[in-house]
């Protein structure tokens, strides 16, 4: 395997034959990958020679990206066991420890291998160095495994492309001599914080963090901790429990013109990711801790916020860190109890907020240049792109509803079908349409993603249906007219089954389009990485949407792993992409302090926005 340190400047001097020598190895027994990135040198940055030898890939059309998979070996297979890898892959499959494999694990590996092969026709492709280079464990690469032997085959054939480049990102970075350090701390810190979670959750190594639990505070802690350490000047946590550091910058303090404000939130739905959220809160702490490493200032403060709550799982209230900042807190709020009977008065006084000081954390317009957010994904589209970053256009409104449908309890085996008052199939029509009409706009989404059947039974007709309803689309106008809609046949269903229905809306948010100027500022970084720039809506709801209402604000996506699903275990990134988001803030950062720098402060303050 090459050991010597590859340059851009020696692969942007080599004619074809050099360039494609020097990058072999990089695609497996594939020359022709090197071959067709040749000409599009010279290449500025490592990201953009790694985006071109993927679009050479993806240029190249079924048959050939097929031999590129069967190029590669089986894990643990004939090849291994015989030592016919390629340096690369016996290295990496060694890493993986799949020498070291007991005979039940090997026995397990060459099954899957024969049942995948006789599936799919190529071999299954996995990274096994995994999203933070360092190797996964042979459990994980056997479990990984069988889930997706029961994938379909194009969803296969697509995977296993990108963990080809995924394989061969790892190459590249050897072979340049790079490490993605602030990268890793960001993917480190991710998974140090999931240690925290809810009893009940927690038990079963699952990811579970709502308002001001024990494991909530606990990251609340954890977080002010880790910003002390980076080199923030002022960290705490405030009356609704957000946590917020601040990083000074050049002006004297009766000086200090407008701030920039950025971060996400810290909890989690149940059974959750490690990135969704706490992603836009770690990637700006590693942002400053390069700046208090270089002993820079920039010419403007900057405020992280880690938001205390923003998905709605513990009480009947959404984006209540962020709408505190917009003075948005609804004080009725309080009285709301959890599944357990706890008010969110009780549970802010245990945890020693102080609950008359919330209307003071309304921040002012003026007081703020913008506020940005990283974020993941939380969809397809960046992954099957294979685009590591990509620039939000809006963010989608949507409206929640909290329901329940109520028929008559009855015997299943004696009540006729024509004399039943079953509120569950009622909700299950209602869920049809929903599908229906949702799909009719092209793209607003509708779920009922809670159906519970209270003290149901195998042989009762529900007589009670509680059910959510989530609707969202690209403007409000859209919205509201698919929540009109729903609500319509709604009442038409029930009342033509004899049910009786209640409805309460929880969460009303706003579509939120992006700033010109600040989604301009992120194109930019992004273009600066060497990267194609790609614009997308955002489908979830995020901060970035309450801080709308009284500053400028734009969003970045990164890419999620495992076909990009999110609001799950599998949600994952790369420690590679974490860099990236790294790097994309700083090159904000750094084009806002050109600005900020060379004009007055109220002239900084209106170029920026």
């Amino acid at each position: 395997m090459t050991t010597t340190t590859l340059s851009l400047a020696q692969l942007n001097a080599a004619d074809e034959a050099g360039f494609v020598a020097l990058l072999d190895g990089i695609y497996e027994h594939s020359p022709w990958v090197a071959a067709a990135a040749w000409p599009r040198r010279p290449y500025r940055t490592l990201a953009q020679l790694k985006r071109s030898l993927v679009q050479a890939v993806r240029d190249a059309g079924r048959e050939r990206q097929l031999q590129l998979l069967r190029a590669h070996p089986e894990l643990a297979g004939k090849a291994a066991v015989a030592g016919q890898l390629t340096a690369e892959s016996t290295d990496e499959q060694a890493r993986a420890g799949l020498g070291h494999c007991s005979p039940a694990e090997f026995g397990t590996l060459q099954r899957l291998n024969v049942g995948y092969n006789t599936r799919f026709g190529w071999p299954f492709i996995l990274a096994v160095r995994g999203p933070r280079g360092t190797g996964l464990s042979r459990s994980e690469i056997i479990s990984t495994f069988e889930r997706r032997l029961d994938g379909s085959v194009e969803f296969e054939f697509a995977e296993c492309l990108r963990n080809v480049h995924r394989i061969a990102e790892l190459r590249l970075n050897e072979r340049f001599g790079f490490v993605p350090e602030q990268g890793n701390q960001v993917w480190d810190w991710a998974e140090q914080l999931a240690v925290h979670s809810d009893p009940g959750y927690a038990e079963h190594g699952q990811l579970t963090v709502t308002y001001l639990t024990g494991a909530h505070r606990a990251c609340a802690a954890q977080l002010c901790e880790w910003m002390r350490a980076c080199g923030f000047d002022e960290v705490g946590i405030d009356a609704v429990g957000n946590v917020v550091g601040m990083y000074f910058g050049t002006a004297e303090t009766e000086t200090r013109g407008p701030r920039l404000l950025t971060g996400s939130h810290y909890d989690t739905v149940r059974n959750a990711g490690k990135y969704d959220g706490r992603l836009g809160i770690l990637v700006p702490m590693a942002c400053v801790a390069s700046l208090r490493r270089a002993g820079r200032r920039l010419p403007f403060d900057l405020e992280v916020i880690g938001f205390a709550e923003e998905e709605g799982q513990r009480y009947k209230a959404t984006f209540l860190g962020s709408g505190a900042l917009v003075g948005a807190f609804d004080p009725a709020w309080l009285n709301q109890v959890d599944a357990s009977g706890v008010t969110m008065h009780a549970a802010m006084q245990a945890a020693g907020l102080a609950i008359a000081d919330v209307p003071e954390l309304e921040r002012q317009p003026e007081d703020y240049l913008g506020f940005v957010e990283v974020h993941i994904e939380q969809g397809p589209v960046l992954n099957e792109l294979d685009l590591p970053l990509g620039v939000v256009t809006s963010i989608n409104g949507g409206v929640r509803l909290v329901c329940e449908a109520i028929g008559t309890a009855s015997h299943a085996g004696t009540t006729p079908m024509d004399r039943r008052r079953d509120a569950a199939t009622a909700v299950a029509e209602l869920a049809l349409y929903v599908e229906q009409r949702a799909a009719r706009d092209g793209d607003s989404v509708g779920t009922i993603g809670v159906w519970d059947v209270p003290g149901g039974s195998i042989n009762v007709v529900p007589g009670r249906c509680r059910f959510s309803l989530d609707l969202r689309a690209p403007t409000d106008l859209q919205r509201d007219r698919l929540l009109d809609d729903v609500i319509a046949e709604a009442d038409r269903i029930f009342e033509r089954r004899g049910i009786v229905w209640q409805h309460e809306t929880v969460m009303r948010a706003a579509a939120a389009p992006s700033d010109p100027a600040w989604q301009a500022r992120w194109e930019a970084a992004v273009a600066a990485l060497g990267l194609p720039v790609h614009r997308l809506p955002s489908g979830a709801g995020h901060d970035a949407m309450k801080l709308h209402e009284r500053m400028p604000q734009a969003m970045l996506f990164v890419r999620g792993g495992n076909g990009g699903i999110s609001h799950n275990p599998l949600e994952t990134i790369t420690n590679d992409d974490a860099q990236l988001c790294v790097d994309a803030l700083a090159q904000l950062l750094d084009q806002l302090a050109l600005v900020s720098s060379t004009r007055p402060t109220s002239e900084a303050r209106h170029a920026a926005t």
